[in-house]
């Protein structure tokens, strides 16, 4: 179960991003995780400033 987030929260500031091992995070007006790549660790979620990020 990879992690999501939800895109009625997302600011988009970028925080997760750069928090991301291995790069499953997409920019855009809303970030967007790729399941496929997630390894669910939750480094994104712990460090998201609006609690946007989720297990799915």
């Amino acid at each position: 179960m990879a992690y999501k987030i939800k895109a009625d929260t997302c600011t988009a500031c970028g925080t997760c991003i750069d928090e991301c091992p291995v790069e499953a995070i997409s920019a855009g007006d809303v970030y967007v995780i790729d399941p496929s790549v997630c390894t669910e660790c939750g480094t994104c979620a712990g460090v998201c400033p609006v609690e946007a990020i989720e297990l799915e």
